[in-house]
């Protein structure tokens, strides 16, 4: 259940960027608020001054900034011909919901704990949204079965240049699970990428696994990557945060990294 209020909690922050953040946004999202209901809306006004503190607008600029550079990747992705899409811990993520056209040829596969993917479909439902023609949902425990058994078992192309991303999920996994997802993804063709997120060990966070950059550097790199691009707090601001008003925070630390095969 954990899981699936972690995604609920996710879900409310990119919608709140939404309502209380200016313009441009960082991540234009207006189908967090559709799934999360019409309550959805009175609950975030009445909260509007938790989500205003220094705190709150640091983790939701997280939260938005993470979203927008893996899908910022993932178009050129696509541009150089990727056709499969996978976000690991996928939670209520709604890019399928808004994809541009782009991204209409894509294969999305959405993978999650089976009691996160149940509170989507729920929230779906409610809110009237149906899967998108291209999506397909695979339940997945990242402690208890390989990456690679799940796609398998779902039958999934592994030898096709793929995207994936994996976003708010590896602070949460002993450092074995995420080596293997890693060593696996690394197997994929040439031309093969992922974006994740990682927690830092001074960040005062929930969690099991924390790295600082140049430990995830040689990690990815000893899994089988060739090219590594962090996203550091400068670069970020330049290219995010300069255009817009200054009502959330630049990162202060690098946690954001896209690896390619």
């Amino acid at each position: 259940m954990e899981s699936s209020q972690t995604a609920l909690g996710t879900a409310y922050l990119r919608a709140a960027h939404q309502m209380l953040d200016g313009e441009p946004k960082l991540l234009d999202d207006p189908v967090a608020i559709t799934l999360l209901g019409p309550d959805a809306w009175g609950r975030i006004q009445a909260n509007a001054d938790a989500y205003r503190t220094p705190i709150a607008e640091s983790l939701r600029a997280h939260v938005v900034l993470r979203s927008r550079f893996a899908e910022d990747r993932l178009a050129d992705a696509v541009s150089r011909g990727i056709t499969q899409y996978i976000l690991l811990g996928a939670g209520l993520d709604t890019f399928a919901f808004r994809q541009p056209q782009w991204a209409q040829s894509l294969r999305i596969l959405e993978v999650d704990h089976a009691q996160t993917q149940l509170l989507k479909r729920q929230l779906m439902n409610a809110a009237d949204l149906a899967p998108p023609a291209n999506v397909n949902y695979l339940g997945m425990d990242f402690e208890r079965e390989s990456l690679q058994e799940c796609l398998l078992r779902h039958d999934v192309a592994v030898d096709e240049a793929t995207f994936f991303s994996w976003l708010g999920v590896t602070m949460y996994l002993r450092e074995s699970a995420i080596n293997a997802v890693l060593r696996f993804v690394a197997g994929f063709p040439a031309g093969s990428e992922i974006v994740l997120t990682f927690a830092q060990p001074d960040e005062k966070a929930d969690g099991v696994s924390f790295f600082t950059p140049a430990a995830m550097e040689i990690k990815l790199r000893r899994a089988g990557f060739s090219s590594i691009d962090f996203l550091p707090p400068k670069e970020a601001e330049i290219r995010y945060f300069s255009q817009r008003p200054m009502d959330l925070p630049v990162p202060k630390r690098t946690a954001i990294v896209a690896a390619q095969v």
